[in-house]
């Protein structure tokens, strides 16, 4: 099983998600370093008029875009994000949003992802960027 093959094995079992992920029900449906998609419920991650929060697409994105930067970097190597924006297209009230990181520039200090959040209907709800930063793990 190579890393790939073991980080999603990881991600789709509840592992490696971290307390935050878990919380917001992101699942993890494919991981490369040039591609990773996941998708999380608009129940539970709304915000107080039923629409999915502005955040959750954020924490959403960077989730993704972090697997996605962690797996390139490869071993030894870690992911940190420095920098997210995101534009919010419209709003998602039912379902599950899906996220599509793909990477835009993989280099070997830095890593960055466009990640499109699509609603049930494969409507964009929101573009996101998110730019990582790439270090020796500690003790590697």
């Amino acid at each position: 099983m190579n890393r790939e093959q073991r980080l999603l094995a990881d991600l789709t079992d509840g592992e490696a998600l971290g307390d935050l992920g878990t919380a917001m029900g992101i699942e993890y449906l494919e991981a490369s370093p040039e591609r990773v998609v996941g998708r999380m419920p608009v129940k539970g991650n709304t915000q107080p008029y039923g629409l999915l929060h502005g955040g959750a697409s954020c924490v959403l994105a960077e989730s993704l875009g972090s697997v996605g930067s962690a797996l390139h970097a490869g071993e030894g190597r870690i992911a940190v994000g420095v920098e997210i924006n995101a534009t919010h297209h419209r709003s998602a009230t039912e379902g599950f949003v899906t996220g599509v990181a793909t990477r835009v520039h993989g280099g070997r200090t830095l890593a960055t992802y466009e990640i499109v959040i699509t609603d049930g209907q494969d409507r964009r709800v929101c573009t996101a960027r998110l730019t990582c930063m790439l270090r020796d793990a500690p003790g590697a």
